[in-house]
């Protein structure tokens, strides 16, 4: 694989202050969110000015009612409620584990084909006497690629995957915390991943982030109870620059494929 610059990968475009709807109805709406947005206001990051619920209000005119999160550097699916028991219902879908999540990530190393975690988790602010909650995630390598260049001595190139995850229960940064547990933290993850291995990926790849992408997930309609299949199908939304960002990381040579990639993903 030959080195990898910043020219590569494109840069940021300038923040677009409407949202990609996916799919909607009168009782509910699925939008792409953008990495770097909030769901919605927070006293954690006073400074941002990104909010998926004022924004969507706003767009749509009516009110909107958050029935999951994503964190903000996690990019893609995101479905809200347009009234509240709409919201009501969803939110038990979620409690009851009734949705199919799927999400995308780049890991540290190289991923097990396959690999199942099964490891409880205290909330991130929790008191030290607090219990875990239980949480599992199936975790499957797609593909993975080696630099060249040795981020660490004892090795002769740098590793990555790309792999699908899907976590069963909603805990807190799940999938981050779980691919933590496993030894592949996700690149870019500043709180759960490597310092220096994510600055020596992002001056690579050309991009200080988050690989984490909440390609999909199926859920039952909260009035019909049909099943509902919502995807960020990448060959629908080039426009968006998460998706540019990871369709280029996709495009670069030297991708060994070890899994059943989704239709709308492409290698090399």
């Amino acid at each position: 694989m030959p080195p990898i610059t910043a020219t590569d990968l494109p840069a940021p475009d300038a923040p677009d202050m409407r949202l990609h709807v996916l799919w909607q109805d009168e009782h509910l709406v699925a939008v792409y969110k953008p990495a770097g947005w909030l769901v919605h206001r927070t006293g954690l990051d006073a400074h941002e000015t990104r909010f998926v619920l004022q924004t969507l209000r706003d767009q749509l005119g009516c009110h909107v009612y958050p029935v999951h999160r994503l964190d903000k550097g996690t990019c893609g699916v995101l479905v809200l409620g347009l009234h509240a028991e709409a919201a009501r219902q969803l939110n038990q879908a979620f409690v009851q584990q009734q949705v199919d999540k799927h999400y995308l990530a780049l890991v540290r190393g190289w991923l097990p084909e396959a690999l199942e975690v099964d490891h409880a988790l205290k909330p991130d602010d929790a008191p030290a006497h607090a219990q875990a909650q239980s949480a599992q995630t199936s975790l499957r390598c797609l593909a993975r690629l080696e630099s060249p260049e040795a981020f660490d001595a004892r090795h002769a190139g740098t590793r990555i995957s790309l792999i699908e995850a899907r976590p069963a229960t909603g805990r807190r940064h799940q999938i981050r915390r779980h691919l933590k547990h496993v030894a592949h933290p996700i690149i870019g993850d500043a709180t759960h991943g490597k310092g220096p291995l994510n600055r020596w990926w992002a001056r690579l790849l050309g991009q200080q982030r988050l690989w984490l992408h909440a390609h999909g997930l199926q859920l039952p309609h909260p009035v019909t109870g049909q099943r509902l299949q919502l995807q960020a199908d990448w060959r629908t939304l080039a426009h968006l620059p998460d998706v540019q960002h990871w369709q280029a990381l996709c495009a670069l040579p030297g991708w060994q494929v070890c899994g059943e990639l989704p239709e709308d993903l492409r290698l090399g």
